[in-house]
């Protein structure tokens, strides 16, 4: 095993190993002294809240590396298919480490956190990323399908707020509620028109056919699976928020006997 290699199987197991030690003892320690309201969870609702701090962080950190890779990494940005992954290696690296970890304890916590769709989505995103950290392949592709980790925080904001009892039409829900609706449009649905037209401009290359067609298969059939789901998520947020925001304009107004009115 080449230097390299090594250092990518060290920052996965380490990634591994420091997810764990966020769920088990930074998360719960630190929202004990952040939110009253975590006390009052039950046993159940105390796992995923764990599971979803972490996610949170894990989300922020990938995404931050995402932007710094497209903005900054020249070597992917002008060759997508085969341009230096070093950078992109090292966050995939990162995210692998979460996944598995994340599994873990879904397995471990089924009764809590058990979803059948997320144990596909894991197994689905780890297949991916081990063309790209196993052949170096398409770096471009995978860093940019992870800047959707950008829409995670809010949504898992959006949890947090019901089962501490929020109502739906207080100003932090529905801030946070604006913020989601508008960040997952950002990350998730106006950015594929860039992302498909670089697919578009590799496809049928020398480059293109030099990715195993195994390859070729996972990152083009989930692309058009996760944006079909993007899109119909997006219809559902953007549905969802115009429901309270409606709702919260109407209860502000009033009746006409609130305002003072009368016929």
């Amino acid at each position: 095993m080449d230097p390299f290699s090594q250092l990518i199987l060290t920052i996965s197991v380490t990634s591994f190993l420091t997810f764990q030690w966020l769920f088990h003892k930074v998360s719960p320690w630190m929202s004990m002294r952040i939110s009253p309201g975590f006390f009052g969870l039950s046993d159940k609702q105390k796992v995923e809240w764990n599971s979803r701090t972490v996610s949170t962080l894990h989300a922020l950190l990938v995404g931050i590396f995402c932007l710094y890779i497209l903005f900054f990494d020249d070597a992917v940005n002008e060759d997508p298919v085969w341009g230096d992954p070093t950078l992109v290696k090292t966050n995939v690296a990162i995210t692998t480490g979460y996944l598995i970890s994340d599994l873990l304890l879904i397995f471990y916590y089924w009764k809590a956190i058990g979803d059948k769709f997320f144990v596909v989505h894991h197994l689905a995103a780890l297949y991916a990323y081990y063309y790209v950290l196993g052949q170096g392949t398409l770096p471009y592709f995978a860093n940019f399908r992870l800047l959707a980790e950008f829409s995670t925080p809010c949504v898992n904001q959006r949890w947090f707020f019901e089962v501490l009892g929020y109502p739906k039409s207080s100003r932090p829900n529905m801030a946070n509620g604006v913020a989601m609706a508008v960040v997952f449009f950002m990350v998730r649905i106006a950015v594929m028109p860039v992302y498909y037209s670089r697919m578009y401009a590799v496809y049928g290359t020398e480059a293109f056919y030099l990715v195993p067609w195994g390859g070729r298969v996972a990152w083009i059939c989930s692309s058009i699976c996760l944006d079909i789901m993007n899109i119909m998520w997006m219809h559902k947020i953007a549905r969802g928020c115009y429901k309270v925001l409606r709702s919260a304009r109407q209860s502000k107004a009033g009746t006409p006997q609130e305002n003072g009115k009368t016929d």
